[in-house]
């Protein structure tokens, strides 16, 4: 837990350490407080009220230290909880930052969001409001330990023994609700993932439920959360009522060897001396038990927290790609793939085999094949979303992994079927290929994605708001704005997977111009459908079960009357449908 927190603190990890030892200190002093106490009690049993008078002013100003010290302490601890939430968040979302693209998927991308507000938000509580009283309620049963052995050396030997007794318990009940916790943190993500999910695509429920109402997949998962969350209330109960008890059997054992002691001298009156030390020793009981019953207390928000915690480490624990000691740079725009396999995971079926492929500098390279042959993981690899299982990927004669991520990120332009829009105007969301683009390069950008004629029909023209994710234009104006993102970046190379999937013909003719004319200026890679683009390549691959089943120019291929052949037949014949009056046909 405090490796884990030493890690989020960064360089202000000294703020935690101090704080620290700062309730350890508390904890201390109010076991310094009983220790005043025991005479002042043995003062007043005996009628000695001087004696008491000055062990009275001594109790009152250890108390006022002690609340002074409370004080000192609660305002570190806040500083330690802000300096989680400011600086963990920064170094979270630096590693985030760092890890490979392919690791960025819907559900890591939930537990990301969950970490950040509440997870860390959990977190931060530790120090401010938790960790306090937790310490001290471990320090102060120590100091009173040693002063039961002083008083009793039976008692502190019970008490010793107890011990290890109750954090067994704690440990016992910590484990029972760790993994209802961690269900429900998952439900809980998964939950809010859907409920985004349900609001962002209004449009599409409506259309085919009707009324916007929930639909199965959101119902399910509150119907899971709800369960989880059941289970973890149920499991918190237990776990609070076995820690009570827990702590309740060494009140009762202390108690039992007080009786005991008495017991021995039930032939005989009991001395002055002996009640005063059995009275004192039932104060020492319940100063020694009452900082234990509020430890237990807190455990289940240590446990919460630990959960939080956890997912935190395992999120530090995605490790980057590895970075090159030297860096080189390509010599050229060429892309090369030697004997390239590649699976998502070492369980995982390989979803590229033995794929070998070069394209040169300026040249047009079209991808085609059925759905799920590895196109788009074909492409990916190129722009190094994971690393590759066998083989290499080169760019200009350079394995992408001798190359840092600024020299990879300059060399590529990416537009992509699912391309992201950031809440801002359509002018911040092309700037984004680069930053320091002049209007004059905007506009031109603009041009060749046929965004000028998005702007022009908006009020605010280029400076037209886009909402978040581009929730204010249709798919299609989302995705010209990604294609100018990418045109405007001007990178040799220019890696495109099925573009114009969510354009009109008007539209798919502009962006098929615009690549006819950046071929021989960039290296392009396209994954297409449209017969007009895949005409204009220098090169065919087709893909099937993650293997180059065909390759060759257009013409070669149709030439071939293989794979590719029977596939142009298909997208022929459904280009040539028709309706007429009357009839069909195709």
């Amino acid at each position: 837990m405090l490796k884990t927190l030493n890690l989020l603190l960064g360089e202000q990890a000294p703020l935690l350490r101090r704080y620290a030892w700062m309730a350890a200190l508390y904890g201390v002093l109010c076991g310094l407080c009983t220790a005043v106490l025991l005479p002042l009690m043995a003062q007043l049993l005996q009628a000695q009220w001087r004696g008491a008078g000055a062990w009275l002013l001594a109790l009152l100003a250890a108390v006022v230290l002690a609340w002074w010290w409370r004080g000192r302490v609660e305002q570190a601890g806040v500083g330690v909880g802000v300096a989680v939430l400011q600086t963990g968040r920064h170094r979270l979302g630096a590693h985030v930052a760092r890890l490979p693209m392919g690791w960025f998927h819907a559900q890591n991308t939930a537990k990301v969001s969950h970490l950040v507000t509440q997870g860390m938000m959990a977190v931060a509580q530790l120090p401010a409001h938790v960790f306090t009283p937790v310490i001290s309620g471990v320090v102060a049963p120590l100091v009173v330990l040693a002063l039961l052995f002083a008083q009793d050396w039976r008692l502190g030997l019970v008490g010793l023994l107890a011990l290890p007794l109750l954090l067994g318990v704690l440990l016992l009940t910590a484990r029972m609700g760790r993994w209802a916790d961690a269900a429900f943190q998952r439900d809980f993500a998964q939950t809010g993932q859907r409920i985004v999910e349900f609001a962002q695509a209004q449009s599409v429920l409506r259309a085919f439920q009707g009324g916007g109402q929930s639909p199965r997949f959101v119902a399910q998962a509150i119907d899971q959360q709800r369960q989880s969350a059941g289970r973890l209330i149920a499991v918190s109960a237990l776990s609070s009522v076995l820690n009570v008890w827990a702590v309740q059997a060494v009140f009762a054992a202390l108690l039992v060897a007080v009786v005991v002691g008495i017991d021995q001298h039930s032939a005989q009156a009991l001395a002055p001396g002996q009640v005063i030390a059995t009275v004192l020793s039932m104060l020492l009981i319940s100063r020694f038990v009452e900082p234990l019953l509020e430890l237990v207390g807190y455990a289940e928000a240590l446990r919460t927290a630990r959960g939080q915690l956890d997912a935190i480490d395992a999120l530090f624990a995605q490790q980057p790609l590895p970075q090159a000691q030297q860096p080189q740079w390509p010599r050229d725009a060429s892309i090369s793939l030697r004997d390239v396999h590649f699976s998502y995971g070492a369980d995982q079926p390989a979803v590229l085999r033995g794929i070998n492929l070069h394209v040169p500098p300026g040249s047009m390279t079209a991808l085609v094949g059925a759905s799920g042959s590895g196109k788009s993981t074909l492409v990916r690899l190129i722009a190094r979303f994971w690393d590759v299982d066998q083989g290499g990927v080169l760019i200009g004669g350079t394995d992408v992994r001798q190359m840092d991520e600024a020299q990879l990120a300059a060399q590529i332009s990416q537009i992509f079927q699912d391309s992201y829009l950031f809440a801002g105007s359509i002018a911040d969301n092309i700037r984004i290929g680069r930053p320091g683009a002049s209007d004059v390069e905007l506009w031109e950008a603009a041009r060749q994605a046929g965004v000028d004629s998005i702007a022009q029909r908006l009020p605010g023209g280029m400076d037209s708001p886009v909402g978040e994710g581009g929730a204010q234009l249709s798919g299609g104006e989302r995705q010209r704005i990604a294609i100018a993102r990418a045109l405007i970046k001007d990178a040799p190379i220019l890696l495109v997977d099925e573009a114009t999937a969510a354009l009109d013909t008007e539209n798919q003719a502009l962006i098929a111009q615009t690549l006819a004319r950046l071929r021989g200026q960039h290296t392009v890679v396209v994954i297409a459908h449209q017969l007009s683009t895949i005409a204009m390549a220098d090169q065919v691959l087709v893909l099937e079960g993650g293997q180059v089943v065909e390759q060759g120019t257009p013409a070669q291929l149709a030439a071939q009357q293989g794979r590719y052949a029977q596939w142009l037949g298909q997208r022929e014949q459904a280009q040539g449908w028709r309706m007429a009056a009357g009839e069909e046909r195709v």
